[in-house]
């Protein structure tokens, strides 16, 4: 059987709010401010019902910076002095959205403070290379919830990148194992008939992976980060270091389901590694 790793936060959850849920991917630099609005009065609800909550907000570029990504290759590296110009054209997009996310959340009361992701850390071949974590620790020590968001990352053999939020939550579960990873977005789950979309998978474990694989979509609207698929594989990776980690994939657009899913709740789909049969 395998043991729990030691954690330093009890309790500790890492919520993700999609690109997809919070703005309208259709259309650039669109917020869905009532969606926005919604989701952290939820977020508030469920810490007022459980004050043991430690959690870790993250939240997708969307319509946002996806837009200068994609006419930038911004993800793929960034060499040229028209690169860099991109590279600040998505980062300001970022911060955009990010500021109606936090305006949102303050407005409810909920103590948030971001720590941009693209100030704090270095990446390199795309991938997290150093993170200085103790102001995320410290923040959680003291009951505030740090916000990060898919950013600009300068890397040390791409120039520049960017890394999506589920590329930080990995590096951020491998380090704080927290217990519970949520993913909100627009889809109610993982569908095993993509893109007919009518047969919704309960649960991805390592064992049913190869299986399913066929059948995962890529993001409606733009998305530079690889949607669905790229999104399942990282989490299946990742529950296979840490088994006591549990992935969900659900949608929190209707009201009530981000709350419930913090009080332990499993809509959508559940991504774990169950241990095996003796």
């Amino acid at each position: 059987m395998n043991k729990p790793l030691p954690t330093e936060f009890p309790d500790l959850q890492l919520l993700k709010l999609g690109g997809s849920l919070i703005t309208d991917k259709t259309q650039p630099r669109t917020a869905r401010l009532q969606t926005i609005s919604r989701l952290a009065e939820e977020i508030s609800a469920a810490r007022s019902k459980n004050p043991h909550i430690k959690l870790i907000v993250g939240h997708g570029a969307g319509s946002f910076a996806h837009v200068p990504a994609k006419l930038y290759g911004t993800r793929q590296g960034v060499r040229s002095q028209k690169d860099w110009q991109g590279f600040v054209e998505v980062w300001r997009d970022a911060v955009a959205l990010n500021h109606l996310v936090m305006k949102s959340f303050h407005e409810v009361g909920l103590p948030a403070i971001c720590l941009p992701p693209s100030a704090s850390l270095t990446a390199s071949a795309g991938r997290v290379h150093t993170w200085h974590l103790d102001p995320i620790r410290s923040a959680l020590k003291v009951g505030l919830i740090p916000v990060i968001y898919g950013d600009v990352i300068f890397d040390h053999q791409l120039g520049g990148t960017i890394l999506s939020t589920e590329d930080l939550f990995r590096h951020l579960a491998r380090n704080l194992h927290p217990e519970r990873l949520l993913l909100a977005g627009l889809e109610p789950g993982v569908w095993a008939d993509y893109p007919a979309c009518t047969i919704l998978l309960p649960k991805i474990t390592p064992a049913n992976m190869e299986q399913i694989t066929a059948y995962l979509g890529e993001s409606n609207g733009t998305d530079v980060t690889g949607g669905m698929a790229n999104k399942v594989t990282q989490m299946v990776e990742l529950v296979q270091q840490l088994p006591h980690l549990k992935v969900l994939i659900f949608s929190g657009e209707k009201s009530g389901v981000v709350r419930n899913a913090l009080l332990g709740d499993l809509p959508g789909t559940l991504i774990t590694n169950p241990p095996a049969a003796a």
